[in-house]
């Protein structure tokens, strides 16, 4: 009877075995030649993947994840530097998705670069987050006193069509923007714990179970704060329109995401200068 006993005891203090959690990368550089954009570097790793379609519009690079959404402990990088004169646009061809945690935060960091007179479009489709799945994200990003960078990112609260509500979790998302050198924008949203009854809140989200901020930088973002005003009209969101020193910002809360994406392709072709990426409309 003892031996059994300290079997069982070792057992329990045996520590479980390790899972294999997804990582993955990608790093891509672009410049601009004989009045084309062209990609000079490229590396991919783990299960992220980035394949660039063909475009009419310019260079378009759609950001892959096999592993199938992401999970406790997951890992997942993007570098993307745009060169002078160069120009690029990042999608995904669809959702993203977080998945419940038993504990470990999901960490998903982005870093961006653009050029003199350059251009990038970080436009991934919204992600979605599952009750008490652990997101901690970061982006950082630094473009020329003449670049332009327009980031779009969106966030849903379980499945609405499927009548999922995200009860608990984490969620952690970090922006840091450079514009010549100097930090223009500055924000870090955090919800943690009772995330349903947080987004209750009026002075949270309202009852709104999907967001997203847009972040437009360029020489001439003030001056087109009308027209992404009147664009947002009859949009089934609540919308926030500001522009200070080069940098525009909207800010959108909806109660469906599908509103959501309705107003980011009334606004994103204004500021981009070009019509969303062919994923988009999948």
């Amino acid at each position: 009877m003892y031996a059994s006993a300290l079997r069982s005891e070792i057992l329990e203090r045996a520590p479980g075995p390790r899972r294999q959690r997804a990582e993955g990368r990608i790093a891509v550089g672009v410049s601009a030649s004989a009045g084309a954009s062209r990609v000079v570097r490229l590396s991919e790793s783990g299960s992220s993947r980035l394949r660039l379609p063909r475009s009419e519009h310019g260079l378009d690079g759609v950001l892959l994840n096999i592993a199938g959404g992401l999970a406790c402990g997951d890992r997942m990088a993007v570098e993307a530097e745009v060169g002078p004169g160069a120009t690029l646009a990042l999608s995904t061809p669809g959702a993203e998705r977080v998945y419940r945690s038993d504990g470990a935060d999901v960490t998903v960091s982005t870093r961006l670069s653009v050029g003199a007179e350059g251009r990038l479009s970080w436009l991934p489709q919204e992600t979605i987050l599952f009750d008490r799945s652990r997101l901690v994200r970061t982006l950082e990003a630094d473009v020329a006193a003449d670049g332009r960078l327009t980031v779009y990112e969106a966030l849903a609260f379980g499945r609405q069509a499927r009548g999922e509500t995200v009860e608990t979790g984490l969620l952690q998302d970090r922006w840091r923007v450079r514009r010549g050198g100097r930090l223009v924008f500055a924000e870090t949203l955090r919800l943690a714990g009772p995330v349903r009854d947080l987004l209750a809140k009026r002075t949270v989200g309202g009852g709104a179970t999907a967001l997203a901020t847009l972040l437009h930088v360029a020489p001439d973002a003030e001056a087109r704060v009308d027209a992404v005003r009147e664009a947002l009209l009859g949009h089934d969101v609540e919308a926030g329109v500001s522009a200070w020193n080069g940098v525009l910002t909207v800010r959108l809360l909806a109660r469906l995401s599908e509103a959501l994406r309705d107003a980011a392709r009334a606004v994103l072709p204004l500021l981009t200068g070009r019509p969303l990426p062919r994923v988009w409309a999948c």
